[in-house]
């Protein structure tokens, strides 16, 4: 496989690889896609948990268990005055 990178990528390699961490071009890539990888499987699970709790919020809804936007503000003002 043959990857083209920018001038600024490139050089962003070629400094890792002369800081002594990795010993080769591919070593810095390898790198890169695995955090990606690894990234994107926790961006995934945030989103996981978000639409869990979207759909919890939405269940206690329409099944009654929620306080208005009016009660709320007034315990938040209570609160904090």
């Amino acid at each position: 496989m043959n990857i083209s990178l920018t001038p600024a990528l490139e050089k962003f390699v070629k400094d890792k690889v002369a800081s002594g961490l990795y010993n080769s071009a591919g070593e810095v890539i390898r790198e890169a896609i695995r955090l990606l990888i690894s990234e994107e499987s926790v961006s995934q699970e945030r989103i996981n948990t978000h639409n869990h709790d979207i759909e919890m919020g939405l269940s206690d809804m329409s099944s009654g268990h929620y306080r208005d936007d009016h009660e709320v503000m007034k315990d938040l003002i209570a609160k904090y005055a």
